[in-house]
């Protein structure tokens, strides 16, 4: 099981970095788009080529049209596509300070807290997203430039919100069964230690 959802979480970490390499292309083509329609604009360019400046206006040179509510849609699925790979191996970030003076069985509780209170709120957050897309889509809202359908995004931050919140309950269920067991069953701390 653990391999699925490894192999799962990996898969989600690759769509979230996919999905912010293209908003990061789009996010500078925006920009060098918006410098080079400013320079098309400037009057001694007009006055020198006024053919070539008028020519790169006409076939739509200059800033992304609704750049900011695509960066919206998609950051906030990299978050949720992010989440389940972090959870599964321990990569979230810890300040251990107290609790390296703890024994190795009230940390293996302290984790075993932290896991369920994280599945929950998982569980809480895609709930909320599911009755917020309902709500989107039942009212038809769209944003404003693109005129895109709310709900889209929605539906977008909801599937990277279920496998993490599927995730984070199969983590919470293999600690408990390590408490229980007294064994190790899933890795611990693979990622950042602050």
């Amino acid at each position: 099981m653990y391999s699925f959802f490894l192999k799962l979480s990996k898969l989600m970490a690759w769509l979230g970095g996919a999905m912010l390499t293209a908003l990061i292309v789009m996010v500078c083509t925006s920009v060098l788009g918006r410098e080079v329609n400013g320079i098309l604009h400037a009057d001694w360019l007009v006055s020198l080529a006024p053919g070539l400046s008028r020519w790169l206006l006409d076939i739509g040179v200059g800033p992304v049209n609704g750049d900011f509510e695509l960066v919206e849609f998609g950051i906030a699925f990299s978050i949720f596509a992010f989440l389940p790979l972090c959870q599964l191996t321990g990569g979230h970030a810890t300040v251990d300070v107290f609790t390296n003076y703890l024994s190795d069985r009230v940390n293996q509780g302290l984790r075993l807290v932290t896991d369920i209170v994280f599945a929950g709120v998982m569980v809480l957050i895609a709930w909320q997203l599911w009755l917020g897309l309902a709500s989107k889509k039942s009212s038809g809202q769209t944003t404003f430039l693109l005129e895109m359908p709310v709900w889209w995004a929605y539906a977008l931050s909801l599937s990277g919100a279920i496998v993490a919140a599927v995730i984070a309950c199969y983590v919470a269920a293999m600690r408990l069964r390590e408490v229980a067991s007294g064994r190790v069953i899933l890795p611990i701390d693979l990622g950042a230690n602050h």
